[in-house]
């Protein structure tokens, strides 16, 4: 899978320099500022910057593709689909832990990745040599301004260690958060310019395994119990993100118990409006 069909902003490599582009059919304009300089200005500064792009010729020549982040640190919330909470009271010690979370009036909110971590789209994702079940976590991501503001969407995959996490919810940072642990797709896709109602937005894995499906599964953004301005709120109530930042939103898409990903699997999510996400997976040497 490949989102290279979708519209909107996306960060290349051209002629050796770094762009942000806004891409359309008529091809990839070029912006005049950095993703991080639009989301620190606000949602009008990057709608605007989309127009004047829009105005200028297309790049010509190859480009190559970069992670679509630039300065944005990377969070995630946990426990905002009922299926999700379900499953991780199965995985661990503490089940009345997660049912807390999941009805409590503050989210959990957990920092994955700042911006440096993340890897260009498709890159290989790890699995930790001291985990025993690995499972890829299919989300939604909402891509804020410095503001709190909802400025556009991309497909992540949190890649989470349910072995670790389960044996005590204080490990969850070693669960999430390693080498090579998220993936995003390539295509901030807009807000403005979203097909689609985004509370409502089909989502779709499939995991390969030795060239047959070991996988598929789907949901629905819709079974998020928390608005998306909710989640937003907390992650910016008394922590600044002056570049912006990248929330994912949580997943209601969990394999069964008895899946773990393999050395070699490759993990393919879409989201409707949004995009599509592929990257194999390896498992690091203890």
């Amino acid at each position: 899978m490949s989102d290279a069909g979708s519209v909107g902003l996306r960060r290349v490599l051209a002629g050796g320099e770094e762009v942000l582009v806004y891409a359309a059919p008529s091809g990839l304009h070029p912006l005049d500022a950095g993703l991080a300089e639009l989301l620190g200005a606000g949602l009008l500064a990057v709608h605007e910057g989309v127009a004047r792009a829009l105005a200028t010729p297309p790049l010509a020549g190859p480009v190559e593709m970069l992670a679509p982040v630039d300065r944005q640190e990377v969070w995630a919330a946990g426990v905002t689909y009922e299926r999700s909470v379900r499953a991780r009271m199965e995985e661990t010690v503490v089940a009345d832990v997660y049912d807390l979370v999941y009805r409590a009036e503050r989210p959990e909110l957990f920092l994955k990745a700042p911006a440096y971590r993340v890897r260009r789209p498709g890159a290989p994702l790890r699995v930790r040599a001291d985990s025993a079940w690995d499972v890829p976590e299919p989300e939604l991501a909402l891509v804020l301004t410095a503001q709190g503001e909802i400025a556009g969407y991309l497909v992540a995959d949190d890649l989470s260690s349910r072995s670790i996490e389960g044996a005590n919810p204080l490990y969850l940072p070693q669960a999430k958060i390693f080498d090579d642990c998220v993936s995003l797709s390539d295509t901030v896709v807009l807000a403005d310019g979203l097909e689609g109602d985004s509370r409502n937005l089909g989502i779709v894995m499939i995991i390969n395994r030795d060239g047959r499906m070991a996988f598929e599964g789907s949901s629905s953004t819709a079974q998020i119990v928390r608005s998306y301005e909710d989640l937003a709120g907390y992650l910016f109530r008394e922590l600044s993100h002056p570049w912006g930042a990248v929330l994912m939103t949580g997943t209601g898409l969990v394999p069964r118990d008895d899946f773990t990903l393999e050395d070699g699997d490759v993990v393919e999510i879409a989201i409707e409006g949004v995009g599509r996400l592929r990257h194999s997976v390896y498992r690091s040497q203890p």
